[in-house]
């Protein structure tokens, strides 16, 4: 019995092994050779990846991944599933890279997967509202109402700066509450925020501090392990496309900045 359980595991891998090495091989392939290259995205993640009023897939994530494919001469067919199976089908090679806003920050997925040359950068930010100049910094933090989720890492960081927590079940609630004046500041996704900020000009809200550059995490396009050639041709057009000025634009039309840059 074990010896029929050590073989089925043996046999497992070695056929997991095989079709990452064939994807590997097929995904070169097929940017030498001007090809159609599958990219999986859930499509429900606005400002990165959603369906806009006519029905039109589209997005920051989107946007800079058909670039690429324009840049390589190659096809782009997106493949939109949920962020739960996302990776998995990656893994199984249901397509051949995975454009989501994925940062790699787990040893689990750094073990399994190689991430390209980052599109987007992001970190903490803090918002205040615009007639409070009390709040210029993160000395200013301490004593004062930070509405956040507390099992946040962004909750973490209120509470270790001091300051007086008020409980919030989401990001919406806790802008609400600055705005009320039931609260002074809250922490949130840099990228999140821009999203608000563009959306919602009257907010009267505004931009009070940000990580430094190198507390930032990079966003980048998802590969699995053993594509090394054909991640440093799309890094290489990624790299293109932010010298260009293609990245820049994209960044200022979703979140009315370029997020491309630390």
């Amino acid at each position: 019995m074990f010896k029929k359980i050590a073989f089925l595991a043996t046999s497992v891998l070695a056929l997991t092994t095989t079709t990452q090495a064939v994807a590997a091989d097929s995904l070169l392939e097929r940017i030498n050779n001007k090809g159609t290259i599958t990219v999986g995205t859930e499509g429900t993640y606005a400002p990165f990846t959603y369906h806009d009023a006519s029905g039109k897939l589209t997005g920051y994530d989107v946007e800079v991944t058909r670039a690429v494919g324009e840049k390589l001469g190659v096809t782009i067919e997106f493949k939109e599933t949920q962020w739960d199976a996302m990776l998995a089908g990656l893994k199984a090679g249901r397509f051949d890279l995975v454009a989501n806003q994925v940062a790699l920050t787990t040893p689990e997925r750094q073990a399994t997967f190689d991430k390209t040359e980052p599109y987007s950068w992001s970190g903490a930010m803090m918002l205040v509202r615009k007639d409070d100049d009390s709040i210029k910094s993160l000395d200013d933090v301490k004593g004062r109402k930070a509405a956040q989720t507390l099992s946040s890492n962004y909750g973490e960081l209120a509470t270790k700066l001091q300051a007086d927590i008020v409980p919030i079940d989401g990001m919406a609630q806790g802008l609400l509450l600055i705005q009320q004046k039931r609260a002074d500041l809250t922490f949130n996704d840099s990228l999140a925020l821009l999203d608000y900020l563009k959306k919602n000009p009257n907010s009267g809200l505004k931009t009070a501090w940000e990580a430094p550059a190198e507390e930032k995490l990079g966003a980048g396009l998802i590969a699995n392990k053993g594509n090394d050639e054909a991640l440093a041709k799309i890094s290489a057009a990624i790299v293109e496309l932010r010298n260009d000025g293609t990245l820049k634009k994209l960044g200022e039309q979703f979140f009315g900045k370029d997020i491309s840059v630390k």
